[in-house]
């Protein structure tokens, strides 16, 4: 079993990202703003993950705090859709977090965060015995590590999973926006990397919190994955294996998700390579992490040949 914990929200994304809808257009003329509609979409870098977890067939839960309003029920009901124990999820009145997002002309995706006040900062972590039994692996990421008190209970669940040998994956997806000082950050974020087995990051987000990936494995990581866009991956493990592997070749409507599809491929691969250990990523070779990064690389372009956070299932991929 994978966990997968942190936040579940609604992307509010342009119906039309390639140009100006029609209804957009008669608002303009009506004298309106001119704004495109915006339709809501299930999302959070977590919640991808977890969706493309049980899209891909691993065994999965999701552990977060989710609001009983209808965007709440409906981010459930995609949980459940995809085969995801939502057995560890809390729940509370408070409203679901909202993220608008503005797409370029490349496809790469923008956000604006409306937070205050949402259920999943209220997140409170769970006793040990209150996961699921059998908890192979715990992924952590995103907003979910930025947004106070949340943010240090996850923190807590980080810390408890790795003192106890389980394997932990960080996927930090930087939102530079809601983070108040980005020097504390960092400094977070190093003192996080002790308890984490496999750290994988956009080389944006590389770029932001600074450092190398040797410097990252020397604090504690066994192994580093960059993603590089439409350029691929690169891999860096404890005990010097270096590799990059392509990109496939798509055609991009959106990069929302990508990331997050990366992610749960990896777990995805690695679990089903009994490989979701510290010791046991060592044994993969450079063949083994080939075939787990080529196997990524393909499940994110199809993420990105279609509209929103849309990761594949495994009958789409061989």
């Amino acid at each position: 079993m994978i966990v997968v914990a942190g936040e579940a929200l609604i992307d509010l994304v342009p119906q039309d990202a390639g140009g100006e809808p029609d209804s957009a257009r008669r608002a303009g003329e009506d004298g309106g703003a001119g704004l495109p509609a915006l339709a809501p979409r299930l999302g959070g870098g977590p919640y991808n993950t977890a969706v493309a977890l049980g899209r891909l067939g691993s065994p999965v839960a999701f552990c977060s705090r989710v609001s009983r309003d209808a965007f709440g029920e409906a981010l459930l009901d995609g949980l459940r859709a995809a085969d995801v124990d939502v057995t560890p999820v809390q729940r509370g009145p408070e409203p679901t977090t909202l993220a608008v997002a503005s797409i370029g002309a490349d496809g790469s995706a923008g956000y604006s965060f409306y937070v205050e006040g949402t259920a999943d900062r209220l997140f409170e972590a769970p006793d040990h015995g209150s996961l699921p039994d059998g908890v192979r692996a715990v992924s952590f990421g995103t907003c979910s590590l930025v947004l106070e008190p949340g943010a240090s209970a996850y923190e807590e669940l980080m810390r408890r999973a790795a003192a106890s040998g389980v394997f932990t994956a960080l996927d930090p997806n930087v939102r530079a926006g809601l983070i108040p000082d980005a020097d504390a950050y960092r400094t977070r974020f190093k003192s996080w990397l002790p308890s984490v087995t496999l750290l994988k990051l956009s080389r944006e987000d590389a770029e932001w919190l600074g450092g190398t990936p040797h410097e990252w494995l020397a604090a504690g990581p066994a192994a580093v994955v960059v993603t590089h866009g439409g350029d691929g991956l690169a891999l860096y493990t404890r005990d010097g294996t270096e590799l990059r592997v392509p990109g496939e070749k798509v055609d991009v409507v959106d990069t929302i998700g990508a990331g997050d599809t990366v992610n749960a491929a990896l777990l995805h691969g690695l679990h089903a390579r009994d490989a979701l250990s510290d010791g046991a990523l060592a044994g993969l070779g450079a063949e083994g992490w080939t075939d787990v990064l080529r196997f990524a690389a393909r499940a994110a372009a199809l993420t990105c040949s279609r509209a929103g956070a849309e990761p594949p299932y495994a009958a789409e991929l061989g």
